[in-house]
């Protein structure tokens, strides 16, 4: 039997676009998911396991019986705010079970071990550009709790044969091009997806957090990166693992931001729909900027983005919340 690609967190939004993708390049993949936040329509093409990574008796089951060489480690809780008002669960969940998915993974041999790291783990860098070397200053249980993960990935690595690549997401937004794929959550947080929802008529407003900053237009900057180059990231470390290479630890983003307002004024563009926009005062802890220094992971492992554009990344995103309207069943497990 051959072996195959583990992928903890597969039926949410990013892990099910790296599943589709790896699906669709002929590689063997199960999935292992507890379906909170994900849905069993997002995985395509590929066997769901419903289950927590930090349930060891699970986790052993599915290494063992699908043979797993390489883990792509998506499973998580995202949600910053939430992490604030409630850290035990962030840490229980991201830290916790990671650690139970790492000893299960050293146990049975694995291999490879790609992580969904995020750059919260920089906090609030200086001038708002962060690269792989710019100091870790998580502000929240979110980053910290990834962080905590990248440092036990790190540890176990130098104390076994196991190789991983951790990437350090940026500002992750849009669809599958195809329509296949998306956000589907409902209550999510992200500017684009808010938007959307918004413009699609499922939101009745939106709010700006902060008109007050330290940028062009005094709105928070970020790099926004479409999903699909996010994904296409994994298969270039899982390819990089497989030829050799050395654990690496990358930002994935585009290298440069847009403004709260371009954002918006860009769904407007899209959508041909004026925004009820409130604008309301900073929120704790938001950085004024937030940038990658991403020339590293285009030398490192090749990557190139082909969705480096935001009219795309809108686009994409404003056309699946149509499809979630015209089919709620998506919404459903």
């Amino acid at each position: 039997m051959p072996q195959s690609i583990l992928v903890t967190g597969g039926a949410g939004y990013i892990g099910s676009h790296v599943v589709r993708q790896l699906v669709e390049r002929g590689e063997r993949v199960v999935v292992l998911d507890n379906l909170s936040t994900g849905y069993r329509s997002a995985v395509l093409g590929a066997p769901l396991v419903v289950g927590n990574t930090g349930d060891p008796e699970t986790v052993n089951r599915v290494l063992a019986e699908h043979r797993v060489e390489t883990v792509m480690h998506f499973a998580a809780h995202t949600i910053v705010p939430e992490s604030v008002s409630n850290p035990l669960k962030y840490y229980g969940n991201n830290t916790c079970a990671t650690r139970n998915l790492l000893e299960c993974c050293d146990r049975a041999g694995v291999k490879h071990f790609v992580f969904s790291s995020t750059a919260a783990v920089y906090g609030i860098p200086a001038e708002g550009l962060a690269s792989e070397q710019s100091p870790t200053a998580p502000i929240n249980p979110y980053g910290l709790s990834k962080l905590m993960s990248e440092w036990m990935l790190r540890d176990l690595a130098a104390a076994s044969a196991l190789r991983y690549v951790a990437l350090r997401y940026f500002n992750v937004a849009g669809s599958d091009p195809g329509g296949r794929l998306g956000h589907t959550a409902p209550q999510a947080t992200l500017l684009v997806k808010v938007a959307c929802q918004h413009a699609a008529g499922v939101r009745p407003g939106l709010q700006i957090f902060g008109t007050d900053y330290p940028t062009p237009d005094g709105t928070g900057v970020r790099d926004y990166i479409h999903v699909e180059d996010l994904a296409s990231a994994h298969l270039r470390a899982l390819d990089y693992l497989r030829k050799g290479g050395a654990s690496a630890t990358l930002n994935c983003g585009y290298g440069h931001g847009f403004s709260v307002r371009e954002v918006l004024r860009m769904v407007e563009r899209v959508s041909g729909k004026a925004l009820k926009v409130e604008e309301s005062p900073r929120r704790a802890g938001d950085p004024p900027s937030l940038v990658a220094k991403a020339d590293r992971i285009r030398a490192v492992l090749g990557w190139e983005p082909r969705l480096d554009d935001l009219e795309t990344i809108v686009r994409t995103q404003l056309e699946w919340e149509h499809r979630l309207q015209r089919e709620p069943g998506l919404q459903k497990n």
